[in-house]
């Protein structure tokens, strides 16, 4: 039975459709500016490309469980996702394994089992007899109703004969006499395999809007919508929507936007987002190497899920209780702990586990850029790094990839007990090999030098006054020196070009690729609203559902990309 599903069902349509998949382009911009020309909106609706998406393991766990109720989480033991942009959803790099495969074959032959007698007690004429008319009646509506919900679209006519034509081949594979449970399994495995439940096919209408641009269909918009927000399949009352054809108008989507952003299961989509784009889901790897346990005797492996949990925290009750806008996330002087946390950091704080909001030094805090957590990631285990801080805010904040390191790097110099890190690393405005690259880093990176390599506020290294001075170059707007983390926090947090970069990171995870020339003037439409909006981040996730990428695309070519 299972050799039969196996190469009868999936690894065709499903290896196929793999091979189909829409390559994400680099973004058109200079590597050292960030700078894009000047987006026009005043041609015809360009919609970029549409490539096909496969699900993430997130998605594949939050969807199986509000298509079976299943709490199991399959999806954590398949294979890691590639990431590319520093995202583990982009269609360029969502490539299907043979492992993987085989993985998906497992899961969902696991599904089908435990879900198989809730979906027999719906087929009852079966019992007795599968070749009744009767019996085949009650399947094919089975079919309707999960394929509509696992497809995330109504299910054709053909498609349903096939499914019930499955079950029927299924009865047979027992034992005398035919059982329907193993037709049934049959179809749910089947299901669980096809394309268009693993990937996000979107097609588009058959009615042109302007030249070879169509609209989504209705159907198409929810699965965009909920995998927006929620990171999951359609909820009823998206489907009811499309059902009605109720989600063509930027209205209509708005609406629904603004409901699937109310709710709670908003909060863990947008924690997902700040998981990647600042590598939060990285800080618990520190502990596979750790810290020197001479130079940081506080430090703790235990500390790592409660350093990214605050950080975690603090983005979301920033936006969903406080609607903060992108600056106060940069300087607020205020985070989220529970007692261990605020006991590592040495202030007043909660009595127990539960995380609090905690004021504190606003000459010490600001936002996340000071929080424990990203500082540790972004550091050696017996020291600071001012290169790789430096080069996560000039990637991850100001959107801006740095020039590649020489052929031949110097190594890095060893710690050396009398001098501090600014002192150690002077080697690279020295060396000519090193100066262009470490330009853009070290500087911005040694603003942050009052922080250890744990992530606690220090005044002096080594028995030396830390120098926390620093500078930013080549950027749109936040050009200039600076003095200290607290200063580099308000220039980043007043700065447009980190305005846009936060909502080109949205774009990136919101639709799954990278931006390109075809989305300057969806991208001045992201933009343009975040601005008028008082740069609020709930407005800007709005806004990701209003542009010609997210409502339109170019109509499929037979043979060329999709």
């Amino acid at each position: 039975m299972k050799r039969f599903l196996r190469t009868a069902w999936l690894a065709g349509p499903l290896l196929a459709a793999a091979c189909t998949g829409n390559l994400g382009d680099l973004p058109s911009e200079s590597p050292t500016t960030g700078e894009a020309e000047s987006p026009v909106c005043t041609g015809g609706i360009e919609p970029g490309k549409s490539p096909l998406r496969r699900m993430t393991r997130l998605e594949y766990n939050n969807t199986v469980h509000d298509l079976l109720g299943d709490d199991t989480k399959p999806a954590s033991g398949f294979v890691p996702e590639e990431e590319a942009l520093g995202f583990n959803n982009q269609a360029s790099a969502l490539v299907v394994s043979p492992l993987l495969a085989e993985q998906y074959m497992q899961a969902a032959e696991d599904l089908a089992a435990v879900a198989a007698p809730g979906l027999l007690a719906k087929i009852p004429s079966c019992t007795n007899d599968t070749a009744t008319s009767a019996c085949k009646g009650e399947v094919a509506k089975v079919v309707e109703d999960l394929g509509k919900r696992a497809f995330r679209r109504p299910i054709a006519s053909d498609e349903v004969t096939e499914y019930v034509d499955l079950f029927t081949t299924g009865t047979g594979l027992g034992a005398s006499p035919k059982d329907p449970s193993i037709g049934i399994q049959l179809v749910v495995q089947a299901m669980l395999q096809a394309p268009h439940f693993l990937y996000r096919v979107e097609l588009g209408t058959n009615e042109s809007v302007e030249g070879d641009v169509v609209s989504l269909s209705s159907w198409e918009m929810a699965s965009r919508l909920s995998y927006l927000f929620w990171n999951t399949m359609p909820d009823p009352d998206l489907f009811a929507a499309a059902e009605a054809d109720e989600l063509t108008e930027p209205a209509q989507i708005e609406a629904q936007a603004r409901r699937l952003l109310a709710d709670p299961r908003a909060r863990a989509g947008v924690t997902n987002f700040h998981d990647q784009w600042l590598g939060l889901g990285k800080i618990e790897d520190v502990a596979s190497s750790g810290k020197d346990p001479v130079l940081f005797p506080d430090y703790s492996d235990a500390l790592l899920p409660l350093m990214r949990e605050e950080t975690e925290r603090f983005f979301d009750h920033a936006i969903f209780e406080e609607d903060a806008d992108v600056t106060s996330l940069f300087t607020a002087p205020w985070s989220m702990m529970n007692k261990q946390l605020a006991d590592f950091y040495g202030v007043t704080g909660p009595k127990g586990d539960a995380f609090e909001r905690v004021e504190l030094d606003p000459e010490k805090h600001a936002g996340f850029m000071t929080q424990a957590g990203l500082l540790t990631l972004y550091a050696k285990p017996n020291r600071t790094s001012p290169v790789h801080r430096g080069k996560w805010v000039r990637q991850s904040l100001l959107c801006q990839i740095p020039p590649p390191p020489p052929d031949a790097v110097p190594p890095a110099p060893d710690v050396d007990p009398t001098k501090t890190t600014r002192e150690q690393f002077s080697e690279h405005t020295s060396n000519e090999l090193c100066r262009n690259c470490h330009r853009m880093l070290d500087p911005i990176g040694f603003g942050l030098e009052n922080y250890d390599a744990i992530g606690r506020f220090r005044d002096k290294e080594n028995g030396k006054p830390v120098d926390a001075s620093g500078e930013i170059l080549e950027t749109r707007d936040a050009n200039g020196p600076f003095n200290g983390a607290i200063e580099l926090a308000e220039r980043l947090g007043g700065s447009n070009q980190v305005r846009d970069c936060v909502s080109r990171q949205w774009f990136r995870y919101g639709y799954g690729r990278a931006e390109q020339k075809a989305d300057d003037c969806s991208m001045a439409q992201i933009e343009e609203a975040f601005e008028k909006s008082g740069n609020d981040i709930k407005e800007l996730l709005v806004a990701l559902t209003q542009t010609h990428a997210f409502r339109y695309r170019h109509a499929p070519v037979p043979g060329g990309e999709y």
